[in-house]
């Protein structure tokens, strides 16, 4: 059974070892530790302190503390920047291999460079207000262990219960993906009444992070392994989720196609380099 604790726990202010600071740098730390709320046993905290604008990057200045009775290493960290309406106004991951181990019930101050390119704010508005911004951790949801069937919202509603059932078995049985691999897999290729070619793929992500598409260049061979159409979708940054495939389908019009035709009783298809006409 667990057990909750309501101890509140001081922290230690730790200074890196390569920030060569002075007494009053030191006395400005500690004042700003001093002003934040306490924390509970075993919490990791972050608190902004300090941030300056220039030209193209905002330098953010934080104080991390840790109420774990033991050091903390952090490999990456994912930060984001709040407005006073707790909008997210800016996001980045931070390398945190110089940050080396944290001692237990310590806070430590760190600096982090946030681009000024990746700060969304929407050009037809008045920029965001920075006055009572806040940083916080960005808590990103686990990817599933399994590999799992990720469908929109419209082959959700479209498809028949005993089609999502046959996909999902089919992605449950795949061949497993090695780590951060993302392929292709054709399901179903057919000639429609207007003559275009229509094929339905899998986009498999084997990878730990969500991936969006742009563009996507396909060609197709029939069973004879001639290329019978080839072109280049664009998808307007389609989503995968991490460790999940995601079926869609392409039509290539019938100027693309080379053979109306073709033998679809085997098929292949796969990504295209080079240029080709676009869809």
């Amino acid at each position: 059974m667990s057990k909750l604790t309501t101890n509140t726990v001081e922290t230690t202010l730790s200074i890196h070892p390569s920030w060569n600071i002075t007494k009053q740098e030191q006395y400005i730390y500690q004042f700003h530790l001093n002003q934040l709320e306490p924390l509970k046993e075993n919490q990791i905290s972050i608190a902004g302190i300090k941030l300056e604008e220039f030209d193209e990057l905002i330098y953010v200045t934080a104080l991390i503390r840790n109420t774990l009775t033991k050091g903390i290493k952090f490999e990456m960290l994912d930060l984001l920047i709040l407005d006073e309406d707790k909008k997210v106004v800016a996001k980045e991951t931070f390398d945190m291999e110089e940050f080396g181990e944290m001692p237990a019930l310590s806070c430590r101050p760190w600096s982090f460079v946030f681009q000024k390119s990746d700060w969304q704010n929407d050009p037809d508005q008045e920029p965001t207000s920075l006055e009572n911004w806040q940083i916080a951790f960005e808590l990103k949801k686990k990817p599933s262990e399994t590999h799992q069937l990720q469908l929109e919202p419209s082959w959700e509603e479209n498809l028949s219960q005993e089609r999502k059932e046959h996909l999902k078995q089919l992605v449950e049985k795949m061949p497993p993906l090695k780590q951060n691999e993302v392929n292709i897999m054709g399901l179903e290729a057919k000639m429609n009444d207007e003559n275009n070619l229509v094929v339905t793929l899998l986009i498999r992500n084997g990878s730990l992070k969500n991936i969006n598409l742009e563009q996507l260049p396909l060609i197709v061979e029939d069973a004879s392994k001639e290329v019978i159409a080839k072109g280049v979708f664009t998808l307007n940054n389609l989503e995968v989720q991490a460790n999940t495939s995601k079926p869609w389908t392409f039509i290539f019009p019938s100027e693309l196609i080379s053979n109306h035709k073709p033998d679809l009783s085997t098929w292949k298809v796969y990504p295209l380099t080079g240029q080709t006409e676009k869809v």
